[in-house]
């Protein structure tokens, strides 16, 4: 049934229909809103047999869950940003042991300079740590994604992070449909951990490695990313069939069948992706899109087969690798690598920064005809970028280019700047 709710609100709700029983807190902008409703839903009881644990850090949420699942209780947090930052260290000790648990990370820009929009930058700094990543398009991606990673994190044993946009999703309010505890009690079984800490059959968990064994311990870590390539859309399917909702999976084409051009994105910016081939089709154009659900483990199978043959691929990032460019089309790249197509790259939405229809089609316009240059910063302001630049060839003492940037664009003055 579907209800007007605001998504963090929603995801709550889903996370607490999974029956979680340890969940850890420590509140950062955009998330926090999902973790004040899971602490109220465990004050009142709605959600029992749940202990929530508040932290001094995020460092300190993602050990609790650590220990936590290493004991075999069900766990979830919730972190952003910096906060991910923060936990890196455990981030790495959590997938690095096996642990399931299920973690929403409320994407958001890493400074400096301090901004608390979305983009994916925190998701990249770690999406090599062992973690499976799901992106969410939507509100409603963001609900069933959830519940879908607790089943998957305990039939592999390994953490998940479900990454939705920070603002754009978790504060958006639209009717959404979360399932009921029946649906989700048929879905979800009881999770019974691979590794147990238990005072009558004792072990170690997390013991020295030294080189005669360590590359065997991360080959293994490989080998089950690989295995959740396989479970993902059987999972989903599963999903699907008791939801009678499609949601999930590793990606999803849209329009993209014998199409010249394709547009591939995560996230919410698929909508945008999507109104623009719309548009783009009516005019006459061949152009389909593909959105990645899955980004670690990263689809290159799935992924090729989906792309099909066309004559370019353009691919929309909502972050880059500084001195070398985005993140995600170096990793399509790979999966193309045997095919003559022609790749752009867009940067775009960098800092919560709105990606515009009309910016959006402009852009592809351009692709389309070959006339776009293979790294494209959407909607840059050229001239701002080479003001900055003079002055710091003119001073060696230029000062901080943050701020002023921020004086050439008017947004700050020397009279209210230290008020910032």
């Amino acid at each position: 049934m579907l209800e007007q709710l605001e998504g963090s609100k929603a995801v709550a709700r889903a996370v607490a229909m999974c029956r979680p029983e340890v969940i850890c807190a420590y509140p950062i902008s955009p998330q926090t809103h999902i973790v004040e409703a899971l602490g109220a839903m465990v004050k009142d009881t709605t959600l029992e047999h749940c202990e929530f644990i508040n932290v001094e850090s995020e460092f300190g949420a993602m050990s609790v869950l650590i220990g936590a699942s290493a004991t075999g209780a069900r766990s979830y947090t919730a972190t952003s940003s910096q906060g991910l930052l923060f936990m890196t260290e455990a981030v790495y000790n959590a997938a690095g042991l096996g642990l399931p648990m299920v973690m929403t990370l409320a994407n958001r820009a890493i400074g400096a300079p301090i901004n608390i929009w979305n983009d994916y930058s925190d998701a990249m700094a770690v999406r090599d740590s062992g973690w499976i990543q799901l992106f969410a398009e939507s509100n409603q991606a963001a609900v069933d994604l959830h519940i879908q990673a607790f089943h998957l994190s305990e039939e592999i044993s390994l953490p998940v992070m479900v990454c939705m946009d920070g603002y754009v999703l978790t504060h958006a309010i639209e009717p959404l449909d979360v399932p009921d505890q029946e649906l989700v009690d048929k879905y979800l079984p009881p999770f019974i951990p691979r590794q147990l800490l238990d005072p009558e059959d004792p072990v170690s968990i997390g013991a020295m490695v030294g080189p005669d064994a360590f590359t065997e311990v991360r080959y293994l870590a490989h080998a089950k990313q690989l295995k959740a390539l396989q479970k993902i859309p059987e999972i989903s399917t599963e999903f699907e069939r008791l939801s009678g909702r499609k949601s999930g999976g590793l990606v999803r084409t849209y329009r993209a069948e014998e199409a010249d051009t394709i547009v591939i994105g995560m996230g919410s910016v698929v909508g945008a992706i999507e109104d623009a081939v719309d548009d783009l089709r009516d005019s006459g154009i061949s152009i389909g899109a593909i959105s990645i659900t899955t980004f670690r483990p990263f689809p290159l199978d799935a992924l090729r087969e989906a792309v099909g043959n066309p004559k370019r691929v353009v691919i929309v990032d909502r972050a880059f690798s500084v001195g070398m460019g985005s993140i995600l089309a170096t990793d399509v790249a790979l999966a193309l690598a045997h095919n003559d197509i022609r790749l752009y790259t867009v940067v775009a939405g960098l800092g919560g920064r709105a990606v515009t229809g009309i910016s959006l089609k402009q852009c592809l316009s351009k692709a389309v005809k070959d006339d776009l240059e293979k790294l494209t910063f959407l909607d840059l302001d050229v001239d701002v970028v080479e003001r900055e630049l003079t002055r710091m060839e003119q001073s060696k003492r230029s000062g901080p280019s943050a701020e002023n940037i921020l004086r050439d664009l008017g947004t700050t003055t020397p009279e209210t700047e230290g008020q910032l």
